[in-house]
């Protein structure tokens, strides 16, 4: 399951945008080199995962973000909560919760606003607010973060305007994305190496990850610069999967490396650049710089862009393209999660 569309996208050219004050453009950071790390599709996103397998992906995930000291914003589709497992699966929630990050709602089946009609659309993300609102408040704690699936917005002004007043009304706010690393286009085929025990390929499909995760992360500050003067406050959109389970440490080691120190999303929001005007709407499920470049009438450096390589984008399309298969075990035991 994709949350956002290919990287095609980035390659359209622009037109029409409204105008924004220029002092957003110059304005200060609140820090300059931060990220918001925010993980979508919980409690797991993948295939073949068992209930075991389940538990072990989010203890990794967890025990990665404590040993980094990393506060994490986590959100969940709560169709996913459904089935035998129930129990176990509000119990992932409850360890991210225990550990100290917050949830958020993804909506309860994933669904499109560009495809789906408005009502249909906010009776869904009212019925997946239910279990994750009920462990906050338990907490003395609410839910405060909307993330739309694929990043789309809707086709028409008033769709947008329906469904993002509905989200005000009830304490939400949307939470953006202006870094990416495609991480769900090599999580599925990382999946299926593990799933039939071709752990050479596996490494394979891991290590391209990571050498495009240090990629794009640079383009990313690169596409920054280059439209706002500096770097924003990053809001990063990764998932929570298998892949990123067992690759926590080397994902640290990025982010080090490009001197971005990972705080909570609500500080990154205070960053000037996310009261820019967004206004766009139409098919493409475009992350946020990509949308203030509209309104600020300035390009961002597409042609400098990474790929992700072809061989791991085609294997991701076909394993889309199947039915999921049953859950079964993961055949190598060096496969699981550290």
């Amino acid at each position: 399951m994709m949350t956002i569309r290919s990287r095609r996208y980035l390659r359209r050219s622009f037109a029409g945008a409204l105008f924004v004050a220029a002092g957003l453009l110059n304005a200060e950071p609140v820090k300059a080199g931060t990220v918001a790390l925010t993980f979508d599709d919980l409690p797991i996103f993948g295939r073949y995962a068992t209930t075991a397998e389940g538990t072990a992906i989010t203890d990794a995930l967890l025990g990665g973000f404590r040993r980094h000291h990393w506060a994490v914003t986590g959100f969940v589709n709560e169709s996913q909560l459904e089935g035998r497992d129930k129990p176990a699966r509000i119990a992932w929630l409850k360890h991210w919760l225990d550990a100290g990050m917050d949830l958020g709602n993804h909506s309860y089946s994933h669904f499109s606003l560009n495809t789906t009609p408005v009502d249909a659309y906010i009776a869904d993300v009212a019925r997946g607010q239910v279990a994750t609102s009920a462990l906050l408040a338990a907490r003395g704690r609410r839910e405060r973060w909307y993330r739309y699936p694929f990043l789309e917005t809707g086709l028409t002004i008033a769709t947008r305007h329906r469904f993002e007043g509905w989200l005000h009304d009830h304490g939400y706010r949307v939470a953006p994305v202006t870094m990416e690393n495609s991480d769900w286009e090599f999580a599925e085929p990382y999946d299926d190496a593990i799933a039939h025990g071709e752990t050479v390929e596996a490494a394979r499909i891991r290590a391209a990850y990571l050498d495009f995760t240090a990629k794009i992360v640079a383009w990313y500050q690169q596409a920054g610069q280059q439209l706002l003067g500096r770097e924003p406050a990053f809001v990063f959109l990764l998932h929570a999967s298998r892949l990123n389970a067992i690759s926590i440490d080397e994902l640290a080691a990025i982010l080090d490396k490009a001197h971005l120190r990972v705080v909570p999303l609500d500080r990154a929001m205070r960053d000037p650049a996310y009261a820019i005007a967004d206004t766009y709407v139409g098919p493409d499920g475009d992350e946020w710089l990509t949308r203030w470049s509209l309104t600020l009438h300035r390009d961002l450096p597409y042609g400098a862009i990474p790929e992700v390589p072809a061989d791991i984008a085609a294997a991701d399309e076909k394993l889309e393209a199947a039915p999921a298969p049953p859950p079964s075990p993961p055949p190598a035991a060096s496969a699981t999660p550290r």
